[in-house]
């Protein structure tokens, strides 16, 4: 862990300070004549994020998720680069790079000039481009076989569109030399990237309502709790380390974020039993569905929550809500998520990890979703909002005015001051007494839970189940409850308060009667119940 810190030290210290603010002048907006819907959440993003009306295009596309190579070229790439054009957005000229090396100089024609930054696609535009024939490529002859497919996510083919009028190879994977970008001015389409991103999901209403949840969380703060399931790998396994290495470090970034974090290292996912309340981050693999407590109709994700599941194929879809994991995830209220249309290899994969440490230093989306990739031309769709920036506003600036408007959403606040504390150094210790005298910690679940939680780190079992038995009259949120009664329910039992834990675990059943963990539960009831009974005998 502490080989961790370093890092993610050193990458905070590598990234920008400058904040420029996404704004809708910079967006160009592209949805599909050919599909109901595709319109009105094109209108609906373009008057939310105020982008101008000559920025909204429209092009006749297959209204299937995977257009051919041909129809892309035809009907996307080269007429969205001629518009683009043409309205005056850029100006391409010569670019002449230097002999170097023993390289020859060199003359491209690419942007030069640029309006725009970011292309959001609306619901209906295809997602993928399928392999195709016929066209030779001498530089694939050097790739490695796997990687010599044209295969690619329409996201990440428009990606490099301000050099569509170079000789770019289409098949493998083009290096990105934005990859863990600490310059956010310098992602733009005069140095070769054009920062794609779209608005789909399993339908029109779910894409319409992105940008929504992103506003609010804008305006109110991302709040919430960060879930990392990682796979316990050691280093030793060198083909698949560095997937559980980003969980682990995306963890660490988020407590230094000020999040209450959960991370699980069993190889298999989360299951079903495992209660996720409050939900503003998730990352884990591997798994091809949904599965554990995803499988669930409903989820308690909170506005702008981030999620991301490491799969080769998590985007094979976003046209359902059960398949795969972008569309679930959407489905259940995810407000951004990435994922692959095709394999991707691992290493190919976005780093989440980078992916949360830029959002956390101000980036937009759209920038911290592509500085996080080592690849354009590949298989990565990054779905949300491209202008969301979730860490808009400090901490200081949110607290006050959540606190100036009575928001209920103070006690996160309060909540992320006890975790940057925790995350500093400070000891439970040295905290809990700061909550005993805050009023507002016995008002709350969410902080008569965060002290019973200093309590108990603070060798304070007894403190600890009055702050959790508190927290359950305070109108927890479902899986918050269930939680707390778990947690409660394992230590009156350690504390030999039996008759209590008993009513505890039966307050459970009776309150989530569907919960998963059903049969776990009627366990410890029966242990309890006949040490009860034998309690009575004479």
């Amino acid at each position: 862990m502490k080989f961790l810190r370093t890092i993610l030290s050193a990458c905070a210290l590598l990234l920008s300070a400058w904040l420029a603010h996404g704004d809708g002048e910079e967006v160009v907006v592209i949805y599909n004549t050919e599909m109901p819907g595709s319109k009105m959440v094109a209108e609906h993003y373009a008057a939310a994020r105020q982008v101008p009306p000559n920025q909204i295009f429209g092009f006749g596309l297959t209204t299937n998720e995977v257009i051919s190579r041909a129809d892309f070229t035809d009907f996307l790439q080269k007429p969205l680069a001629d518009r683009l054009e043409s309205a005056g957005f850029w100006k391409f000229g010569e670019v002449t790079t230097p002999a170097t090396n023993g390289e020859p100089e060199l003359t491209n024609i690419r942007v030069v000039q640029s309006k725009i930054r970011y292309v959001v696609l609306c619901y209906g535009v295809p997602l993928k481009i399928a392999p195709s024939t016929g066209k030779d490529e001498p530089a694939a002859r050097f790739m490695r076989a796997e990687l010599r497919s044209n295969q690619a996510s329409v996201d990440s083919e428009l990606a490099w569109l301000p050099l569509v009028k170079m000789k770019i190879p289409l098949a493998g994977p083009l290096a990105n030399p934005f990859y863990l970008c600490t310059n956010r001015a310098a992602m733009n389409c005069t140095n070769g990237i054009l920062l794609v991103s779209r608005l789909d999901g399993p339908s029109a209403d779910i894409a319409n309502h992105l940008v929504d949840k992103a506003m609010e969380a804008e305006t109110n703060g991302l709040w919430g709790r960060a879930y990392f399931d990682a796979r316990g790998l050691s280093p030793a396994n060198t083909n698949y380390y560095v997937g559980d290495f980003w969980m682990l470090a995306g963890a660490e970034v988020s407590r230094q974020l000020g999040f209450e974090v959960e991370v699980d290292t069993n190889e298999a996912t989360f299951p079903a039993d495992f209660p996720m309340s409050h939900i503003a981050i998730y990352a884990g693999w591997y798994a091809f569905d949904p599965c554990g407590p995803f499988i669930a109709p409903k989820m308690e994700f909170m506005p702008g929550a981030i999620a991301y599941h490491l799969n080769s194929f998590s985007a094979e879809s976003v046209r359902t809500a059960t398949q795969h994991w972008c569309g679930p995830l959407l489905a259940r209220g995810v407000t951004c998520t990435m994922g692959c249309v095709y394999e991707p290899y691992l290493q190919f994969t976005p780093n989440i990890a980078f992916t949360l440490q830029a959002l956390g230093s101000g980036y937009t989306f759209g920038e911290a979703a592509w500085t996080s990739q080592i690849a354009l031309s590949w298989q990565t769709a990054v779905i949300g909002d491209p202008l969301y920036q979730p860490f808009k506003k400090s901490s200081q600036e949110l607290h006050a005015e959540l606190s100036r408007a009575k928001n209920p959403l103070i006690e996160w606040s309060f909540d992320r001051l006890m975790c940057l504390d925790l995350a500093h150094g400070l000891r439970p210790a040295q905290l809990f007494s700061f909550l005993e005298n805050l009023p507002l910690t016995t008002q709350t679940a969410v902080l008569s839970e965060k002290l019973a939680n200093l309590y108990d780190a603070s060798g304070k079992p007894s403190s600890a189940i009055d702050a959790w038995q508190n927290a359950l009259k305070l109108n927890p949120s479902p899986q918050q409850e269930i939680r707390i009664r778990l947690t409660l329910g394992e230590k009156l039992v350690a504390q030999e308060r039996n008759a209590e834990a008993l009513d505890d675990y039966r307050a459970l059943i009776a309150e989530a009667p569907d919960y998963p963990g059903r049969s776990g539960i009627d366990d410890k009831l029966k242990v309890l119940e006949q040490k009860a009974a034998d309690a009575k005998k004479p």
